[in-house]
């Protein structure tokens, strides 16, 4: 029963074999023949059979070894999409940390492959950034609801005097604001993120518009007694208003947070040419270069436990860095430790 199939494959590699030597030979006899009458050459029969003899071996020759480098071409494209398969499939899988090999420097596949890595790469990343994400929003999520859980339980003791059932009923209405103000944060840098956020610039006072962010908050630089001076010459730009009522009132907030009692605070604007540039400046706690580097990441802070009692989540600047684009625009830091910070906001006019 094996035999069988080994006998017909035989013949059919002689006939093969016969039809390959017949076909060079074929190939060398006419083309022998043109060559003769082309340059005028008349060999003997003998020497005319020789030279048709080697020409159809060499034709041979050259058609075995073609063959091989087909043969051994599809291979490697058969075992390339083979493994292209895989990769994909990886992918899907969500696997992200795969790297293609190019069949050869010259391969028509390589700008493909590159593609392909550079896909799977930034697909990483960005599962990398998930996943802080969704850490990032837990950590802070169970943060405030533990505290809130651990009061409400301490809250059923009978025991209790009116003094602490009030100082944990405070405790517990403060982290119930700061998870209204992460929703209401995410929720706003999701919109903002998503490209589908209203943006209706329009052209008003933006001295105008920052005295008025002052006065908002007069109540917690006057608790703090510090000290405001602000510079503002009449100054009108073309931009979305309420976005930038954000961008002020967060870098107003956050110079209040971290100014010491009887600090200072400066808010200044200068103009040169199509460029309106913002600057606000505390005699603060600074920041220093490693803070520097990560203060406009989402839920960064550089120091948790003081940003926890504030009330902050970290997602403050990362609101403004995004707005600030919105706008084309352009934000800079200088800050020295214990010394304080100012934060520049560059604009274009719009005008």
């Amino acid at each position: 029963m094996n035999k069988r199939p080994s006998i017909f494959l035989f013949i059919w590699r002689f006939f093969i074999g016969i039809f390959s030597l017949i076909s060079c030979w074929t190939i060398a006899f006419f083309l022998t023949n043109y060559l003769y009458r082309h340059f005028h050459y008349h060999p003997s029969d003998y020497v005319r059979e020789l030279i048709n003899f080697i020409v159809g071996l060499f034709i041979l020759g050259v058609a075995v070894q073609f063959l091989e480098k087909m043969g051994g071409w599809r291979a490697k494209q058969m075992e390339f999409f083979h493994s292209m398969k895989k990769s994909f499939e990886q992918i899907a899988n969500g696997n992200f940390n795969i790297r293609l090999e190019s069949i050869s420097p010259h391969s028509p596949f390589n700008e493909l492959v590159e593609s392909i890595n550079r896909m799977a790469q930034e697909l990483s990343e960005m599962e990398q950034l998930r996943q802080e994400f969704v850490s990032n929003v837990s950590h802070e999520i169970q943060s405030p609801l533990t505290s809130i859980i651990g009061f409400i339980h301490a809250l059923k003791n009978d025991k209790l005097s009116a003094e602490q059932r009030a100082r944990y009923l405070h405790i517990i209405e403060t982290e119930s604001k700061r998870l209204s103000k992460l929703s209401d944060n995410l929720l706003k840098l999701t919109s903002l993120e998503s490209e589908h956020h209203p943006f209706e610039p329009k052209k008003y006072r933006l001295d105008q518009q920052l005295k008025n962010i002052v006065l908002a908050c007069e109540p917690q630089w006057l608790e703090k007694a510090i000290d405001i001076d602000i510079v503002l010459d009449k100054t009108e730009i073309v931009a979305d208003k309420d976005l930038l009522d954000q961008v002020w009132m967060n870098l107003l907030h956050n110079s209040i947070k971290f100014t010491p009692q009887k600090g200072k605070i400066s808010i200044s604007v200068s103009q040169s040419g199509q460029k309106i540039q913002v600057a606000v400046s505390d005699t603060g706690i600074g920041m220093s270069e490693e803070e520097k580097m990560h203060m406009f990441e989402r839920f960064y802070k550089a120091d948790r436990s003081r940003n926890r009692s504030e009330g902050g989540n970290g997602l403050g600047l990362a609101i403004v860095k995004k707005i600030v684009s919105m706008h084309h625009g352009d934000i800079k830091v200088e800050s020295t430790k214990g010394k304080g910070t100012t934060i520049f906001v560059s604009l274009p006019s719009g005008k």
